[in-house]
């Protein structure tokens, strides 16, 4: 390939803990700015700026008006997860839009026990429930009424807006929202329990802060309507069903209520409100949590609660380390001197518009004993597989360009050149003949997804 050609396309690079997507960017280029990789592409876009009349370069805003390698990402990743983030450069940035449609596959960790209202574990607590009793047998049981399609209420701490405004904030200022959270139909093609962590053979842990009461009112209201609709949803599908059919359901929703409600009273008799409670009898280790007062922003707001889903970027490129790393193993946990609860790895595929946190929290409901999202890694997204050959680690662009340069031309050839694409990625996936066929296939099908979008 010529020196002075002009790479651009599409990649994917593994996003590390606690680092936002957006800060990916920049930090992607910061390192191709002044590469030779890019040199063309820098040159090609300060001579189209010279070509510009006055009027144009009088629009552009002083954060555009530097020349560096134009970048996007085809879909965030919270701070909390890690895994493909796939990027576009140049005229790439044109098709991120495709992706956003596209099959994911994701790994997570649920840990059981407690609930927050962000769904993870970087949230606050709920409410907690009882753990002592549950099985991998009824979490593999609980899983089968999430596979196909289903009914998601996003969460409450989410980039959603109503009125302008995101949910997040209603919920810190204590306010009502203005209109219910509709759920939406989601679909889960795979969904499997594939490790399961007995209690005291993992380090995962619940937040040690609780939500003020105020919240745990707003989320419980929020949670009511999202019942309400799915049963709404119910109702119209039964409508379609024969009487035979109707019967059955009718039987199988009365069994599941009375679980249901045996749990939710076992759950009630657990729950305890430590602003009530006397000095001593609650918090880690028999003390009071002291209440903790949120910093304040240079606009007098609070910070965001939550990291990801809140759609806020850090200021001035601080986008690392926004989420505290998991407990030291000699940590004293929440929950006092018993083994604590279990905890399971699911992996799933889901179509877009899917949360992740929604699921490990509704399966904590489902189960009556709450849960939460202790840990998220996309380990697909489209063809972008984790590990392979189109995915590049993060860690290598701070070995240099003599490491990164390579990998990322022959990852830009590759999306460029659609006859090496499949072969290219077949080779980089290995495994089975029979696993190389599927995941081909899944590349077709989202393919054929984008195209329907953009059309």
């Amino acid at each position: 390939m010529a020196a002075n050609k002009v790479l651009e396309g599409v990649f994917a690079i593994n996003k590390p803990f606690g680092m936002s997507s957006a800060q990916v960017i920049r930090d992607c280029q910061e390192y191709f700015n002044p590469s030779a990789l890019f040199a063309p592409l820098i040159e090609q876009e300060r001579a189209l700026r010279e070509r510009e009349s006055r009027y144009q370069k009088h629009r552009r805003s002083k954060a555009k008006q530097a020349i560096r390698v134009k970048m996007g990402h085809g879909g965030t990743l919270d701070p909390l997860a890690t895994g493909v983030l796939i990027l576009g450069v140049g005229k790439g940035t044109k098709s991120l839009q495709d992706f956003l449609a596209c099959t994911k596959t994701y790994e997570t960790v649920v840990l059981f026990g407690a609930s927050t209202d962000t769904y993870d574990r970087t949230g606050r607590i709920i409410k907690k429930g009882r753990y002592d009793d549950l099985t991998r047998e009824a979490v593999e049981k609980a899983l089968e009424g999430f596979r196909g399609k289903i009914r998601q209420m996003p969460p409450l701490y989410s980039a959603l807006k109503m009125e302008g405004k995101p949910l997040y904030e209603y919920a810190r200022e204590g306010k009502p929202i203005p209109r219910e959270i509709e759920t939406r139909e989601v679909e889960v093609a795979e969904l499997d329990l594939v490790e399961w962590y007995e209690p005291g053979t993992h380090n995962h842990r619940w937040p040690t802060e609780e939500a003020e009461q105020v919240e745990k009112n707003l989320v419980d209201s929020v949670w009511r309507v999202a019942k309400q609709q799915q049963q709404a949803a119910t109702a119209d599908e039964l409508a379609k069903l024969t009487p035979e059919q109707r019967e059955e359901e009718a039987r199988a929703l009365a069994e599941y209520n009375t679980k249901k409600r045996e749990a939710e009273e076992r759950v009630d008799s657990l729950v305890t409100d430590e602003q009530q409670q006397p000095p001593g009898q609650g918090g880690e280790q028999g003390e009071q949590p002291p209440t903790k007062k949120r910093k304040k922003t240079n606009e007098g707001r609070a910070e965001p609660m939550m990291s990801g889903a809140l759609g806020s970027l850090p200021p001035k490129g601080k986008g690392s380390d926004l989420v505290p790393p998991p407990p030291a193993p000699d940590t004293p946990p929440p929950w006092g001197e018993d083994k604590g609860p279990a905890a399971a790895k699911i992996r799933m595929t889901v179509t877009s518009g899917f949360y992740v946190r929604s699921l490990c929290h509704d399966l904590g409901e489902k189960l009556g004993c709450g849960a939460m999202m202790a840990e998220l890694s996309r380990t697909r997204q489209g063809q972008f597989v984790l590990g392979s050959d189109n995915c590049m680690e993060y860690d290598e662009l701070l070995k240099g360009e003599d490491v990164w340069g390579p990998k990322v031309r022959r990852m830009l050839e590759l999306w460029n050149n659609p006859n090496a694409k499949a072969e290219e990625t077949t080779k980089s996936e290995g495994g089975s003949a029979p696993r190389k066929a599927e995941e081909s296939k899944r590349a077709d099908e989202d393919k054929e997804q984008a195209a329907a979008a953009a059309a």
